[in-house]
């Protein structure tokens, strides 16, 4: 289950790559009322690549993609967000072992309450180091990251992680890659 030889370091890598590609290029869209909070379509990248290669996988192309993407986009270096965001592909990855069938409703139901743990976990972690770094409450954490990071990376993944995990099946599938 904690395998992490060339083909997961690899899935790590082009996560991370693609997390900072969609970071940089949604880094504007951010949440009205929350001004240090951006819509992340990026934070799918690492739930998928935890569901698909595994926990490692998951966890180092969040913790990666999001440290440089936040570098990339000149907001500073944050470690704590990239680990949130690295732990929002590794919960969702502890599946990885039993997932066999990626259409199964019973698959898609157990990646979905893994990765709203995750989201939780991960999220939750992150703001509350805000407490520290940026000197502000917990309540004010929890009303100016927590919530609007938890809910809008939760939905998205929600929403797409389930669909990408429908058409990984079906590409695996094809009889192009069969060959």
């Amino acid at each position: 289950m904690w395998q992490f030889a060339g083909r997961e370091v690899l899935a790590a890598i082009i996560g991370a790559a693609l997390f900072i590609v969609l970071d940089v290029a949604t880094s504007f869209a951010h949440i009205p009322a929350f001004q240090h909070v951006s819509f992340h379509p990026a934070a799918v990248i690492p739930m998928i690549v935890g569901v698909i290669f595994g926990p490692w996988a998951g966890l180092l192309s969040g913790l990666a993609g999001k440290i440089m993407g936040d570098l990339v986009t000149e907001q500073g270096f944050w470690p704590w967000w990239g680990l949130g965001y690295g732990l929002m592909g590794c919960l969702p990855g502890l599946a990885w072992l039993s997932l066999r069938n990626y259409r199964r409703v019973r698959a898609i139901l157990t990646v979905e309450g893994l990765l709203v743990l995750g989201a939780a976990i991960g999220m939750g972690l992150a703001s509350v180091s805000e407490v520290w770094v940026s000197h502000i409450s917990f309540a004010e954490t929890v009303k100016t990251y927590f919530v609007p990071e938890f809910l809008s990376n939760t939905a998205t993944g929600l929403v797409l992680v389930p669909a990408l995990m429908i058409g990984y099946a079906a590409i695996r599938e094809s009889s192009f890659f069969k060959v």
